[in-house]
């Protein structure tokens, strides 16, 4: 006797829907109670691939702006959604699901760092992740500075030790701050260096510094390059897991983390036995192009290597201070304007859609960068050595 699509296994069914469509699986999942009960069915998700693959290549079918008011669908596809989805589809196009508290507190840990959270107070966490992803849009189609007129960044020092300033927001520009530092550091002659550390749904985390060739150690930044390259990790496969997927994790209906079917999960993973143990970066979520970070990701937006062991490109060493700041990005960030490399250098902070920074925090840099806990020998809120 010959099988049906009745006898399937439901595993095998649930893969099938997984390579539709979204439109196309709105349609599927009602067509008969079996294959309601597995697009239902939170442990099966098929919705999750095609809400993935329209999140991650920005091209987002209709049914997605109102897929929260279908009840087939399981309310943990929407905490990621909320946390990678464009801003400005989210304010002006979809309808927004209703959520637990725990899963709104989710969804902003996701998309947001923590040092925004100073602006909760007494807010619950589905309004204040809605504020927030507003002030993100606007912020990255104005120059509007009113809800922040101080941006704090991060230096790391050559000796150790870190400071966290602040300048003010209307006329922050990472570039002349930088340039100041190199004064002092009589470094002035040469040339600024920024790199892409990590992208998040709204945010980018850049790093301003300089490369030499120094003749001895003294001026030499080990903290710089230990931030931009954990030790122990490089930029080849053997630094990966096979078999990983897109994204690392995905929420039950309680909002918590767990590892899904077939994905690499957020083990503790050290690539080398004297390294330091290393974890996934999901609070905050990274964006696709850095969905591995700290591990290298590769597809050509990982730009943290341009050389081997101690030495970046042409054999060179960070010296002095290096600069830390959060960029604000929208539509016009990607939009290459002069020659220059792409990703790296003045492309990442010349031209439209650059001009906007959000404050970045001890509690951010805690977040994006753990390792450097025990790096950092004193930590500074201000200008100064520190007492």
């Amino acid at each position: 006797m010959g099988l049906t699509f009745e006898s399937l296994p439901v595993e095998l069914v649930t893969g099938i829907m997984e390579e539709l469509d979204l439109t196309s699986l709105v349609t599927v999942a009602y067509l008969s109670r079996r294959l309601h009960d597995i697009a239902s069915d939170p442990s099966l998700n098929p919705w999750r691939p095609p809400i993935l693959r329209n999140l991650t290549t920005g091209e987002y079918e209709d049914c997605l702006k109102h897929l929260s008011v279908r009840s087939i669908v399981p309310r943990q596809n929407w905490i990621e959604i909320l946390s990678i989805a464009r801003p400005a589809f989210l304010l002006f196009e979809a309808t927004l699901p209703n959520l637990k508290e725990s899963e709104w507190q989710e969804c902003f840990k996701r998309r947001f760092l923590p040092g925004w959270q100073k602006w909760k107070r007494d807010l619950s966490w589905r309004e204040v992740f809605k504020r927030l992803l507003f002030r993100a849009w606007h912020r990255s189609q104005t120059t509007c500075t009113t809800d922040e007129s101080w941006t704090k960044y991060l230096v790391l020092n050559r000796n150790g030790s870190a400071n966290e300033l602040e300048a003010t927001s209307r006329n922050f520009n990472p570039l002349a701050i930088f340039n100041d530092m190199k004064l002092q550091s009589n470094l002035h002659h040469l040339d600024t260096r920024v790199r892409l550390v990590v992208q998040l749904a709204d945010i980018r985390i850049i790093a301003l510094g300089v490369l030499n060739n120094p003749r001895g150690a003294f001026t030499v930044n080990k903290n710089a390059r230990t931030f931009l390259h954990p030790p122990g990790i490089e930029n080849t496969s053997d630094a990966i897991h096979e078999g990983q997927s897109i994204r690392s994790t995905h929420s039950d209906d309680s909002g918590e983390s767990s590892s899904s079917g077939g994905a690499f999960n957020s083990a503790p993973f050290s690539p080398h036995p004297t390294a330091p143990l290393y974890e996934r970066l999901v609070h905050p979520l990274p964006s696709n192009s850095h969905a591995n970070y700290p591990f290298f990701t590769p597809g050509g937006g990982d730009k943290r290597w341009f050389g081997f062991g101690a030495l970046e490109e042409d054999g060179q060493q960070w010296v002095g201070g290096m600069m830390l700041t959060a960029q604000i990005t929208g539509p016009q960030t990607a939009v290459r304007w002069m020659d220059s490399p792409p990703l790296q250098d003045l492309d990442l902070v010349l031209g439209f859609g650059r001009s906007q920074y959000s404050s970045l925090t001890w509690a951010d840099l805690a977040a994006i960068a753990p390792w450097m806990e025990e790096r950092i020998t004193k930590k500074i809120d201000g200008p100064g050595l520190g007492n």
